[in-house]
C-alpha cells in the first residue's frame, strides 16, 4: 500500500505544482546509504524536499531524508515536510520539518 500512496500523492504535488509555476522540476532523492527522499522540488537553485509515508503517525526518524537532502544543498534549501495519514501538522522533533496529513493536498 505504502508504494501506491507515494506514487499517488507524488502525482497530485506534480499536477498541481504544474498549476502554479512551469518552471519546477520533480526529483527523487537517494544516496549511496539509500537515504531518501520521496520528491524533491527544485527552481532553479532552491530546493525543497517532501517525504511521502502510509502510517497515521510521523516521528523525527521520518524526516531523515529530508535532513540529509538539506545538509547537501545548504543554503539553497527552503523547506521540508513529510505528508502522513494522520490529521494534525506537527513539528518532527527538533528539526525545521513539519508532518503534514496527506488531506491537505486537497483543502484550499
Amino acid at each position: 500500500m505504502g508504494h501506491l500512496l507515494e506514487s499517488f500523492a507524488v502525482q497530485q504535488v506534480i499536477a498541481q505544482a504544474a498549476w502554479t509555476d512551469p518552471d519546477l522540476r520533480f526529483w527523487h532523492y537517494r544516496d549511496k546509504d539509500q537515504v531518501e527522499v520521496d520528491l524533491v522540488i527544485t527552481r532553479g537553485r532552491k530546493t525543497w524536499g517532501i517525504g511521502i509515508k502510509a502510517a497515521a503517525s510521523a516521528t523525527p526518524g521520518d524526516a531523515k531524508g529530508l535532513a540529509r537532502l538539506a545538509d547537501r544543498c545548504g543554503q539553497d534549501f527552503q523547506a521540508g515536510i513529510v505528508l502522513y495519514n494522520g490529521t494534525d501538522i506537527l513539528p518532527l522533533g527538533s528539526t525545521p520539518f513539519l508532518a503534514v496529513p496527506l488531506r491537505k493536498l486537497w483543502e484550499l
